[in-house]
């Protein structure tokens, strides 16, 4: 774990934005740097901002009596001296924290912590802390709740926050609380930092494999030990034994070589009949369609011999049409004479009734 970069804006004794890079000059190419100043410089309030926004908590914070009296806020407006938001600058609307570091995966995160009152006005009832972590590489956001977002920085950072102020950041006249600490927590503490503790690991499953071999060796040399050598009239048994077994497989594997070929001679019987059964059935398929081509053809023959007989067919239709049409003409023509005649008489006798 590395810390490359703190961030902030209007925390404690900070006015306005601020930001300290350590991988960038000049402090890059320092080894050891301190940080002076008088007091109220801000010097703490860094230490704060790398605290908030990796565990919204700081050494001060965590040495403020719970069952304390609450502060005085805004207004009628109390905090409890435990309260994080304690830490937003008096006068001031808002106010954030941020870091840069490189996770115990190698991977590098920034992670936020945020606060601010209501409406950003300065009289504004301070509103919920707001913590993000982002995963620089491809901006991805890890977490969703301020809790989840908690537990997703300590595992990239391996460390709680009670390690993390013994063992990384030592608050004023708190240098002893990591001397202070028993060995077994030292020493976590140690191999957490160092990245020896991918080592340990190592060696307790080295460990546990060395002994499950020492005890399997052990187990195969009890076994050795219970059996007895063959006597020669043993030996000299299973020898002959082996011969018989091998004269016999010698005789069974000839068996099998002739009964294989016996296999393959039925099997190549089978598809010759097949291939018989399947040429009579084409054959037969073809005399039947030879006798209905025949039966076609003698049809065809028949339509073909009275070809020539068509044209004197279609006259006589013809002829018998127009006697049709003619007969009916003069049909016509003698129902047309009777109505006129008919017509003649009725005017013959108007003409005579008219005389008289």
């Amino acid at each position: 774990m590395k810390i490359l970069a703190i961030r902030g804006k209007n925390l404690a004794s900070l006015t306005g934005e601020f930001e300290l890079h350590f991988y960038r000059e000049p402090l890059a190419s320092t080894g050891l740097f301190a940080i002076c100043g008088p007091t109220g410089a801000g010097k703490s309030t860094l230490l704060d901002a790398l605290c908030l926004a990796l565990y919204n908590n700081t050494p001060r914070l965590a040495r403020a009596s719970a069952r304390g009296v609450n502060l005085p806020d805004v207004g009628a407006e109390t905090v409890t001296p435990r309260d994080p938001g304690n830490l937003l600058r008096r006068g001031a609307g808002e106010g954030y924290a941020e870091v840069d570091f490189v996770g115990n995966d190698g991977a590098e995160y920034r992670a936020r912590w945020s606060v601010r009152r209501a409406r950003g006005k300065i009289t504004g009832k301070l509103q919920n802390i707001e913590m993000s972590l982002l995963r620089l590489a491809d901006a991805q956001s890890l977490g969703g709740s301020k809790s989840e977002v908690q537990r997703e920085i300590e595992q990239r950072l391996g460390l709680s926050f009670e390690q993390f102020t013994r063992a990384v950041l030592l608050a004023q006249n708190e240098f002893a609380a990591f001397l202070k600490a028993d060995d077994d927590e030292r020493a976590t503490l140690l191999e957490t930092l160092t990245g020896l503790d991918a080592y340990t690991g190592i060696s307790i499953r080295a460990f546990e494999r060395a002994k499950a071999e020492q005890a399997e060796l052990k187990r195969l040399q009890d076994q050795l030990a219970g059996q007895q050598p063959l006597t020669a009239e043993a030996r000299a048994a299973l020898e002959r034994e082996r011969v018989i077994a091998q004269s016999e497989t010698a005789t069974l594997e000839q068996r099998k070589g002739e009964l294989d070929l016996r296999l393959r001679w039925h099997e190549t019987w089978e598809k010759l009949q097949q291939a018989e059964r399947q040429a009579r059935e084409a054959v037969e398929r073809a005399r039947a369609a030879r006798e209905t081509a025949t039966a076609r053809q003698a049809c065809f023959s028949r339509i073909e011999a009275v070809q020539d007989a068509r044209p004197k067919i279609d006259a006589v239709d013809r002829t018998a049409g127009e006697i049709a049409r003619n007969r009916q003409a003069v049909f016509n023509a003698e129902e047309q004479l009777d109505e006129a005649r008919r017509q003649r008489r009725q005017a013959d006798e108007a003409l005579a009734q008219a005389a008289r």
